[in-house]
C-alpha cells in the first residue's frame, strides 16, 4: 500500500494548503480511469468529503454503462456520486468540444465546492511540450496550476505509474478509454512516442524537467503578472488604455498590460497575434486608421484603434 499512502498525503498536503483542511467538502471529476480512480480514493481516504462527479460525453457506445460503474466504484469507496450526462458540440474539434463541455457540466454541479481534477505530472509535461511546439508564450508553458478556483490538481506532482499502483493496491476496477490510445490526437502521440524517445534520448527525467520548468515559470508569470495588474490599474480608463505609461516598460510586462486591458473589454483569451498585434499599435507609430479584431461577442465585431495617444474601442454588429 505504499504508493496509496503516498498520493493519500499528497491530496492532503493540497487539502492543508489550497483548501479548508482535511474535513473540505469537495468533488471529483471521475472518468473511471486509474488517475480520476486514485484521486477519488486518496481523497476519501485523506478526509476529504468527496462527491465524485462522472460525466458521460455519450461519445461511445456503452459510455453510461461506463458512468454507472465509475460512480457505483466511487461509492463503495466511500463518495457520494452524480452522473451528468453533457451532449458535446463540434466547436474546435472533438477534444476540445468534449473538454468545453465537460468543465460547464462539472461548473454547474459543483454547488459551490471546488472540484478536484486528476491530472498528472505526466498530463503537465504533455502540456508544456504542447505550449512549446504552438510558440504560444510563457503563460502556456507554465502549464497548469495546482489551484485556480474552483480547479484544483493536487497530483501534478505525482507521476501516472503511481496511480496505477493506487488502484492495483486496491483492487479497483479500471477503465481503459480508447480515445486514449487513438493516435489521431496529438497529446497521445506525445504520450505515447514523443515523450519515450526524449527519455530515450535525453537518459531520463524528462517528465519531472518539465514539471519542473512550469513550476518556475508560474513563479515568473506572478511576479511580470502582478507588475503589470499595476500598471494596468493606472493607465486604463473608460475611454480606453493610456499609451504613455507603457512606452518604457520592457516588452514582457507591456503585453501583459495589454492582454490584462483586453479581457476587461470583453475579448475571449486573446492570443500571441492578437495581443502582439496590438502592441504594435503602442510601440509603432501613430498612425491613423490602424486596427486589430480583438473577437469576443460572437455577434459583435470588436476593434481596437489608436487615437493619438490612446488606445480605444470600437464595436460594430456583424
Amino acid at each position: 500500500m505504499d504508493s496509496t499512502r503516498a498520493v493519500t498525503r499528497v491530496v492532503a498536503e493540497f487539502a492543508t494548503t489550497w483548501l479548508d483542511g482535511p474535513r473540505s467538502s469537495v468533488c471529483v471529476g471521475l472518468s473511471g480511469g486509474a488517475d480520476s480512480l486514485a484521486l477519488t480514493a486518496t481523497a476519501v481516504g485523506a478526509g476529504l468529503d468527496v462527491t465524485a462527479l462522472v460525466v458521460d460525453h455519450g461519445l461511445q457506445k456503452g459510455s453510461a454503462g461506463v458512468a454507472a460503474r465509475a460512480a457505483e466504484t466511487a461509492r463503495g469507496l466511500g463518495a457520494d456520486a452524480r452522473v451528468l450526462e453533457v451532449r458535446v458540440g463540434t466547436r474546435g474539434g472533438l477534444e476540445a468540444a468534449a473538454r468545453d463541455a465537460r468543465y460547464a457540466a462539472l461548473d454547474a454541479a459543483r454547488e459551490g465546492r471546488p472540484v478536484l481534477l486528476a491530472h498528472t505530472a505526466d498530463d503537465q509535461a504533455e502540456t508544456v511540450l504542447l505550449g512549446l511546439a504552438r510558440g504560444s508564450g510563457a503563460r502556456s508553458i507554465a502549464g497548469m496550476r495546482a489551484w485556480k478556483a474552483p480547479w484544483g490538481r493536487p497530483l501534478l506532482q505525482v507521476r501516472r505509474m503511481q496511480t496505477l499502483a493506487v488502484c492495483t493496491e486496491l483492487g479497483l476496477a479500471m477503465h481503459h478509454d480508447p480515445h486514449n490510445r487513438d493516435p489521431r490526437f496529438t497529446r497521445v502521440r506525445l504520450r505515447a512516442e514523443v515523450i519515450p524517445l526524449l527519455d530515450d534520448v535525453l537518459r531520463g527525467g524528462v517528465v519531472d524537467a518539465l514539471v519542473r520548468t512550469a513550476d518556475g515559470l508560474q513563479d515568473d508569470n506572478d511576479a511580470l503578472d502582478g507588475w503589470a495588474e499595476t500598471v494596468w490599474g493606472s493607465a486604463a480608463t473608460l475611454g480606453g488604455l493610456e499609451i504613455a505609461p507603457l512606452h518604457d516598460l520592457p516588452r514582457a510586462v507591456r503585453t501583459r498590460v495589454i492582454r490584462r486591458w483586453l479581457l476587461d473589454i470583453g475579448a475571449t483569451e486573446p492570443t500571441h497575434r492578437v495581443i502582439g498585434a496590438v502592441d504594435r499599435l503602442v510601440v509603432g507609430p501613430a498612425a491613423g486608421g490602424a486596427q486589430v479584431a480583438i473577437g469576443g461577442d460572437p455577434g459583435v465585431r470588436t476593434v481596437v484603434e489608436r487615437v493619438d495617444e490612446k488606445l480605444t474601442v470600437r464595436l460594430t454588429e456583424r
